[in-house]
């Protein structure tokens, strides 16, 4: 349980390895040493591993195993089969999760995430939590309530979520089809204010954005988050057990970026949904925060490990 200050470099970026599950042929990026302490970092919508650039290295230097995988629907994750159904729903992406931890025989795995990231870590913790070590999760306990969702939020709030409403359209479906570029670039722009990327950063990124099936895990996450659309019945049982808001008992640390127009108010108030060791952060960031603040992100795994080798 050392923890050195350097060591491993990261494998060349444009490496990507490819697992396959019974649903998906996950491509990941893969840093650091093979027999490190595992770590898989998982990013959200409209965003892709790119988001990690800077975070991983750090992690691969006190010689994690740093897993950092495209989510369903972006960049070269496939599905297996042209029958199964693109579902974006919670309950499919955290058990993708597991599945690539198992594939990939990772014992005890850190998860952190943000976004669809933070979402799918929080529920992989939930439901199996005996299958992963640990939690750094973006905007606390992230699970959705999908009954909630069927209420309105504050007015302002639902001004910034403007792209939910409009994906519950055909016409929604159509304009990120068309548009999904500049629709996503627009969602960078509004969520992380004042921060400054250029189009390269950006171009990185939008490539992800390619995937045959991005246009539809994308309609059918927000859709079924709205209670309008149904989801994968095999996943119907554990869709009801998250339905309970299950409390998260692995060590966990939660942060917010306190210029997030998603998250007015932050999420420490989350704190009772964790019943093992856990910590809140907040850093002077927009939702981005991974790729705004990557020593900050890290920072925070980092915390989780310390927590698991004391308990050891």
């Amino acid at each position: 349980c050392d923890l050195p200050n350097s060591g491993w470099p990261p494998m060349n970026e444009h490496s990507v390895r490819n697992v396959e599950t019974e649903t998906l042929r996950i491509a990941y990026v893969e840093y650091g040493p093979a027999d490190g302490w595992p770590v898989i970092l998982t990013h959200g919508f409209p965003y892709d591993v790119r988001a990690f650039d800077e975070v991983a290295p750090i992690l691969a230097k006190a010689e994690a195993r740093v897993i950092v995988p495209y989510t369903r629907g972006f960049g070269p994750t496939r599905f297996v089969s042209d029958d199964i159904m693109r579902s974006g729903q919670q309950a499919a992406r955290g058990r993708d999760i597991i599945q690539l931890a198992d594939a990939l025989d990772l014992e005890g795995p850190i998860l952190a995430g943000f976004d669809w990231g933070g979402n799918a870590s929080c529920v992989a913790a939930a439901l199996w939590p005996e299958r992963i070590g640990g939690l750094v999760s973006y905007a606390g306990y992230d699970i959705i309530n999908v009954s909630g969702q069927r209420h309105p939020a504050i007015p302002a709030l639902e001004r910034v979520c403007w792209y939910q409403h409009l994906f519950q359209t055909e016409r929604g479906r159509e304009c990120l089809a068309q548009h999904r570029r500049d629709l996503c670039r627009l969602l960078w722009e509004e969520w992380s204010p004042g921060w400054q990327f250029d189009q390269a950063t950006f171009g990185r990124t939008a490539t992800s954005f390619d995937n045959p099936d991005f246009v539809n895990v994308v309609i059918h996450c927000y859709r079924h988050v709205f209670g309008l659309e149904t989801g994968e019945p095999a996943l119907q049982s554990l869709e009801d057990r998250l339905a309970q808001q299950p409390a998260i008992a692995v060590p966990t640390v939660t942060l917010d970026g306190a210029r997030d127009p998603l998250k007015p108010g932050g999420t420490a108030d989350h704190a009772r949904r964790f019943i093992g060791p856990h910590e809140h952060r907040v850093i002077d960031t927009g939702h981005n925060l991974p790729q705004q603040e990557p020593q900050a992100f890290a920072d925070a795994v980092m915390k989780v490990r310390e927590w698991l080798c004391w308990r050891r």
